[in-house]
């Protein structure tokens, strides 16, 4: 079996993996994604027992106890170019063999649930609500560079959006991959959907300051999609990464957002942070339920 070189893999002369700075035996099966690395120091407060922290730049993890199931929370930034380093390194750390630089014979498959914050697109799906994503509609092109994409993506859905959408052949070719259905099934009073994960939080979200859309009914013709009895029902941006590699590498990957602002009736909750620790010790409970 060929050896996977320095260069390809890189791992820290302490034997933690280059960016985010754990150790194959410091990682969970359970892990607990979000973005901001501050959300880390929050949660920590619902772990009963800590054995490992880290951090480096934006990546902050601690791994421990919620009652008796162990969970890592890792913080991710924003975008999916961070989820491409996240989700490659944390498979690295559960199906490689760091000292002698090959895959593991045995596969090890992670449950993998991003907790983030979201805008709603359509109406009545006011700030506060949690939102799983069914499935992920990824438009910043990322998956497109993995061979298998079409294996784990839905190709009649793309189809029916790019033409729904007159879609811009500038433009990154859109993806659409299923969320974990084992994941789902422990949020089953969630409003679900498709989630639309955006290359940025202004122009790719149909936001409007000083710079003009190159396509000025963006917003109204995402809200007007509909493939099946789905619709895009919300915005993030690390999403679609998530679900198109854990699908890829063999994990169970899923999203569940907290709805913060309402596009429609532009209501914005900017308070979230109690709000947020309720829903985050309620989605690790979920998680955790097999």
């Amino acid at each position: 079996m060929k050896k996977i070189e320095p260069s390809e893999l890189v791992i820290n002369s302490d034997g933690s993996i280059f960016h985010l700075h754990i150790k194959p035996e410091q990682l969970a099966d359970n892990v607990l994604l979000v973005g901001d690395p501050d959300r880390v120091t929050l949660l920590r407060q619902l772990l009963t027992r800590v054995e490992h922290e880290s951090r480096n730049r934006e990546f902050v993890s601690v791994t421990g106890f919620f009652n008796t199931h162990k969970i890592t929370i890792l913080s991710t930034g924003i975008g999916t170019d961070n989820i491409d380093i996240v989700l490659n390194e944390l498979d690295a750390l559960a199906n490689i063999n760091f000292e002698e630089r090959v895959p593991k014979k045995n596969h090890r498959s992670l449950r993998i649930l991003r907790l983030g914050t979201s805008g709603a697109i359509q109406p009545g799906i006011e700030p506060g609500t949690l939102v799983f994503s069914r499935y992920s509609a990824g438009i910043d092109g990322l998956l497109n560079w993995y061979a298998g994409r079409d294996n784990v993506a839905d190709l009649a859905m793309e189809k029916a959006f790019v033409q729904h959408m007159n879609w811009p052949a500038v433009w990154a070719a859109p993806y659409f991959v299923r969320n974990s259905e084992s994941l789902e099934k422990n949020f089953s009073d969630a409003v679900f959907g498709i989630t639309l994960s955006a290359p940025g939080f202004y122009g790719p979200q149909g936001r409007v300051i000083r710079l003009p859309l190159a396509v000025p009914d963006y917003l109204a013709k995402l809200a007007s999609f509909r493939y099946n009895d789905l619709k895009i029902v919300n915005f993030e941006m690390e999403g679609s990464a998530i679900a198109g590699l854990s699908r890829l590498l063999g994990h169970e990957g899923a999203t569940v957002c907290l709805i913060i602002a309402q596009r429609d009736s532009k209501n914005m909750h900017v308070d979230y942070k109690d709000l947020m620790l309720e829903k985050a010790a309620e989605a690790m409970e979920r998680m955790l339920t097999v």
